[in-house]
């Protein structure tokens, strides 16, 4: 299991918290705390779904990530959030925005495919052992 102590998996938890923020303070301003409750717990499933990710360090960013481990409902409020906040990255956190557009570039396999070509990688090197003997 990934831990989020890895700065990796750490600046992927700060961006979408700042996401979170950006999006929480234009559309729910009127909430006595920020983020406000369901941005909060839309934030703790995102750091669990973070924890979780078997890609780890080499994580792709959601969208181009094979594997989509977020339930509907909660994809569907990601997608929201990184729609409104995303562009307005750029002016309040250029840094995090700029390591979030390179990340999009991080390519992956799904882990089925890995398994395959692993599979069939030890079942040619035991064909290749019995015709020796």
């Amino acid at each position: 299991m990934a831990s989020l102590t890895t700065r990796r998996l750490a600046r992927e938890y700060k961006t979408m918290a700042v996401m979170v923020d950006i999006y929480c303070a234009d559309h729910h301003g009127d909430a006595d705390e920020r983020p406000c409750p369901d941005c909060q717990a839309f934030l703790a499933y995102a750091a669990q779904r973070l924890e979780k990710c078997p890609y780890g360090t080499e994580k792709p960013t959601c969208a181009n990530c094979p594997i989509h481990c977020y339930k509907r409902t909660p994809r569907a409020q990601a997608k929201q959030i990184m729609r409104y906040a995303g562009p307005r990255m750029t002016l309040r956190h250029p840094w995090l925005a700029l390591m979030h557009i390179l990340d999009k570039f991080r390519k992956v396999e799904h882990p089925a495919e890995l398994r395959r070509r692993t599979r069939k990688g030890r079942s040619d090197r035991q064909a290749d052992d019995s015709i020796s003997l």
